[in-house]
């Protein structure tokens, strides 16, 4: 079709019905009546010849078509909006923007305590949202700019995708301070493999590597437990003889509020290297690469390049 004869205002709302999926929560976004809104879409519907949109009890749910349209409506709208705000400047003193995070519950329990006390100080009127980064939609989400930065060992966020990394970390088990295999300042593997465990089925995530190691020595766990996050493990651990293995990172946030202790893994496991994750559509905005810098500085280990890498 010949894009001349198109309305680039019927884009916008396609894009916002993208996010959004209601037309009475778009029109006051857009300053319009809702009757506006759906005329807008039906003009849309006739230019390109087709529904674009279904009626359904959880809202508008795209068609094949527009999810096909969906990101490269989204980039080339914030391509424009970067353009034409090229000289505008984010200032973290003033600003009372709002960002999206997702990240695992381990990511929720390392990074937001830090997180939030630093952007009180220095960004008083951000606000953050945090969502899982398990979510089927992640990548769809951060392609239409619902989601700033993913946060972790996130192997299925690939092409369009910038990464950056933040540090490196080991795997090392942990345990409670009167547990029979803690006196000992090390674990021997055969008190590791007959000792009993809890496994944590991190979905979405690369922290399976450490089954993987294990399996490639024809070695086994005894699993008493196992729990699809992490939220519970310190309460579980402080209370019982299991034991589990966990980023190093997130053990040692645990070890004094649960009363644990950590010992090195009997056999090598590779480290796991912690990213930031954001799409290109966001690659130049002013605000989003101060957020970058900013959780950089926080959490960034001086070991890794400070580089920004498509994927």
């Amino acid at each position: 079709m010949d894009i001349t004869k198109l309305d680039l205002n019927l884009l916008v709302v396609f894009h916002h019905l993208l996010i959004h999926k209601r037309v009475s929560v778009i029109a006051p976004l857009l300053g319009m009546s809702q009757p506006a809104v759906s005329s807008a879409l039906g003009r849309l519907r006739a230019h390109l010849g087709d529904e674009l949109f279904l009626h359904t009890q959880g809202g508008m749910t795209p068609t094949p078509y527009a999810l096909q349209l969906a990101e490269p409506v989204a980039m080339a709208l914030d391509g424009l909006q970067q353009a034409l705000n090229v000289r505008a400047a984010f200032d973290p003193l003033t600003s009372t923007r709002s960002f999206t995070l997702a990240m695992t519950d381990v990511g929720e329990m390392y990074f937001l305590p830090v997180l939030v006390d630093a952007l009180t100080r220095a960004a008083p009127g951000v606000t953050v949202q945090v969502v899982s980064v398990t979510q089927a939609s992640l990548k769809e989400d951060m392609a239409t700019g619902r989601i700033d930065l993913a946060m972790g060992l996130l192997p299925q966020l690939q092409a369009g995708f910038f990464q950056q990394a933040l540090f490196r970390q080991k795997y090392i088990c942990l345990m409670r301070q009167g547990h029979p295999l803690a006196a000992g300042n090390k674990l021997t593997l055969s008190s590791f493999t007959q000792a009993e465990h809890v496994r944590i089925v991190a979905a979405g995530t690369g922290h399976g590597r450490v089954d993987v190691a294990l399996e490639n020595q024809k070695l086994h766990r005894q699993f008493r437990l196992t729990v699809p996050h992490y939220v519970a493990l310190g309460d579980v651990l402080s209370h019982s003889d299991l034991m589990a293995t966990v980023p190093e990172r997130f053990a040692d946030r645990a070890l004094v509020p649960f009363g644990l202790i950590k010992r090195d893994l009997p056999i090598p496991v590779a480290e796991s290297a912690i990213h930031q994750f954001w799409h290109s559509r966001l690659h130049r905005d002013p605000g989003h690469q101060w957020l970058r810098r900013f959780t950089r500085t926080l959490f960034g280990d001086i070991k890794i390049p400070n580089e920004e890498m498509p994927i």
